[in-house]
């Protein structure tokens, strides 16, 4: 199967400002997306065991961009920008990338949730959020589920539950209840991918199937966006330019966990913890990387 047009076509424009999401974009082959499935596979098993500073699980999981040229070539592939560039314009930033990773048979789920509850963004429609499938992304294999027009609503208010199941490091839940009939089951083959907005209302099952159920999501920010919690935060510039003025810019990795690259990962994560740790009861951090 060939990659998808350059550009979201107007109905798929259109449903991400109606729906708060817009799915699926092909972006990769099947061919491609197996390709970096594997190459994602040959990481875990070459670097399970390394002496990195903290378990891989942290750095995949955690601001990955930082670490892994995988994960900005990926995150820089023309096909997923032209589509996020539909959106939020011509200047575009990376501001987080993560594999999210649920093994065969797990029961580990994503409580439904903003994101932009803990970023200390603010209440902005200048982020997208792109998750794009490396294996396929079912009902069976705990698939994103999303609510319709969820992003007309402000940051409403989230419990922390600090659930052992739960991919969030707070166990993080939005405090409505949100109903089985308004969940939009966001399955996708390998290679497909989903925007959606940071606002939007989401989460996701377990995993049944036999198979891992792999995702990468990306957190692009326009240059408008702005850090309003922490003293500094940081950003790759994927495309056009950026003079806000607003992020710390810093250049893609060039190998795997250079010891430039894991120092400014902790400089990352400790200048971000001020706003991903805002009003926890508990230490935590943004998510839960023990968790695969």
């Amino acid at each position: 199967m060939c990659e998808a047009a350059t550009t979201l076509e107007p109905d798929q424009f259109d449903s991400y400002w109606r729906d708060g999401f817009v799915f699926p974009i092909r972006v990769l082959s099947e061919a491609d997306a197996l390709r970096y499935r594997r190459a994602l596979e040959d990481i875990e098993a070459a670097w399970s065991d390394a002496d990195l500073p903290a378990p891989l699980s942290h750095y995949l999981r955690v601001n990955a961009q930082c670490v892994l040229p995988l994960a900005t070539e990926l995150a820089m592939h023309a096909a997923v920008l032209d589509a996020v560039e539909s959106i939020l314009g011509p200047d575009l930033l990376i501001w987080s990338a993560e594999f999210f990773v649920k093994e065969s048979r797990s029961g580990h789920v994503v409580s439904m949730h903003q994101d932009l509850t803990y970023w200390g963004l603010g209440e902005t429609s200048d982020q997208v959020t792109a998750w794009i499938a490396l294996s396929p992304s079912t009902v069976r294999s705990g698939c994103m589920d999303f609510v319709r027009g969820s992003h007309r609503s402000p940051i409403l208010p989230h419990n922390d539950t600090f659930a052992d199941a739960n991919m969030l490091s707070r166990g993080q839940e939005i405090a409505v209840e949100v109903s089985e009939a308004d969940k939009t089951s966001i399955v996708l083959e390998p290679g497909q991918m989903s925007l959606h907005h940071g606002l939007t209302i989401h989460g996701s099952g377990p995993n049944r199937s036999r198979d891992r159920r792999i995702g990468f999501a990306i957190r692009y920010l326009s240059p408008k966006a702005k850090q309003k919690v922490a003293d500094r935060d940081y950003a790759i510039v994927a495309r056009g330019v950026d003079s806000s003025g607003h992020f710390i810019h810093y250049a893609p990795p060039g190998r795997l966990f250079a010891p430039r690259s894991l120092a400014l990962y902790e400089q990352i994560r400790s200048d971000q913890a001020k706003a991903l740790t805002a009003g926890a009861a508990l230490e935590v951090s943004l998510y839960q990387p023990s968790i695969g």
